[in-house]
């Protein structure tokens, strides 16, 4: 039988199928016009319920799946770098599907596409909400109405972010590797190899790289996505077995509570960028119709996290002024291989957070021409499973 273990690597989901994924901080953008994509200010640190059994509430206990912490108004990205293989992911935000704007499937779908092609989509900021644009993911707590979930089904019971990975068919992906071992004996020695990997003058060849963390007071150092930067937070545990639970907290750290109800969070919508969904170039037939994994990713507010975890969570997100005053980079990227998916109607009228919450009052500096830069033409213990 396959295996369907997800497990965390640092703090990257892994899917099986070899479908990596991070959760990136990142400047949350004003709710009009149309922007540049914002960059990566390094990872939400993740942690599996499990390890914390005692201490979450029993809706979350019984999802299982993984947590990490947000600020309200906090936005955030999904980067897909090192996936290894094909994958066909779906994305679900509160049980809704942030591709197709319909409800979470068990199955894929192509009429509405209902998941985002690996590794071709390289990254995903934000719903589908139109041509050539998604709108932010924005955290927001749940029973306002504000999230994306509420919006679109009229009621808010999920929350949280879902994902369901499905790989290749036997046939297809016997012949994508044989393909791969083709093109491994003819390029040369010094070229990079698989999925992921910096390409020769590609985007991760800018200084820090979209999608790597950056400081906010000090000029980005050269390196590509995952190198660590000061905002980066700290890695899972990983294969490192974890501590017993009547061990002593880090220093420092505050002493976990009990479980109690948590102040739910889910995603609803900020500002639009220029980022396109891309349409799948394969028969549907090409992907198996059983999913290889799925997890369940909880957002927590930084006083549970740390009433759960002990842990102190990120710093609040950076003032966005002060990032574009640096002189840190911003980024454009596209794929002229590549179709865009049609925005369904459901998500292009999904409002933004600040029509529930007011306006924002956070001064806007736009970039400077010069800061867009122009892109592209398994170790750890199984995160469980819950029911959701």
């Amino acid at each position: 039988m396959a295996d369907t273990t997800v497990r965390i690597d640092g703090n990257t989901l892994r899917l099986p199928g070899g479908v990596a994924v991070r959760f990136i901080r990142t400047l949350r953008l004003p709710e009009t016009g149309t922007h540049p994509l914002p960059p990566g200010l390094g990872e939400f640190p993740v942690r599996r319920v499990a390890d914390f059994a005692d201490r979450v509430p029993e809706e979350m206990r019984a999802r299982g799946g993984v947590m990490l912490p947000v600020y309200l108004r906090e936005a955030m990205w999904l980067h897909f770098g090192g996936t290894s293989e094909p994958a066909a992911l779906q994305v679900g935000v509160g049980k809704v599907c942030a591709v197709s704007g319909r409800p979470w499937s068990d199955t894929l779908s192509r009429d509405p596409q209902n998941y985002v092609v690996l590794p071709r989509q390289p990254w995903l900021d934000g719903i589908n909400s139109g041509t050539g644009t998604v709108r932010q993911f924005v955290a927001v707590p749940l029973g306002l109405g504000a999230t994306v979930e509420g919006q679109v089904t009229g009621e808010e019971v999920w929350g949280g972010v879902q994902l369901r990975a499905f790989p290749l068919n036997d046939r297809e992906l016997a012949a994508w590797r044989a393909q791969q071992r083709r093109l491994g004996q003819a390029r040369p020695a010094s070229a990079p190899t698989g999925y992921g990997a910096p390409a020769a003058g590609g985007p991760v060849g800018a200084p820090g790289g979209f999608g790597a963390a950056m400081p906010v007071a000090a000029p980005p150092s050269a390196g590509g996505p995952g190198v660590p930067m000061p905002m980066a937070a700290p890695p899972a545990p990983g294969s490192v077995p974890p501590a017993p639970r009547a061990a002593a907290a880090p220093a420092g750290a505050a002493p976990a509570g009990p479980p109690r109800a948590p102040a739910a969070m889910g995603l609803g919508v900020g500002g639009a960028m220029r980022q396109e969904v891309y349409a799948d170039d394969r028969p549907l037939t090409d992907w198996s119709r059983q999913a290889a994994g799925r997890v369940f990713v909880h957002l927590v507010t930084p006083p549970e996290w740390r009433r759960i975890t002990g842990e102190a969570a990120p710093p609040s997100p950076v003032d966005r002024a002060a990032y574009t005053r640096a002189g840190l980079p911003w980024f454009d990227y596209y794929d002229q291989d590549a179709e865009d998916l049609t925005a369904p109607d459901a998500l292009q009228a999904v409002k933004p957070v600040g029509d529930w919450l007011g306006d924002d009052h956070e001064p806007w500096q736009p970039p400077a021409p010069g800061q867009v830069q122009q892109l592209k033409d398994t170790p750890g213990r199984p995160v469980e499973d819950g029911d959701w």
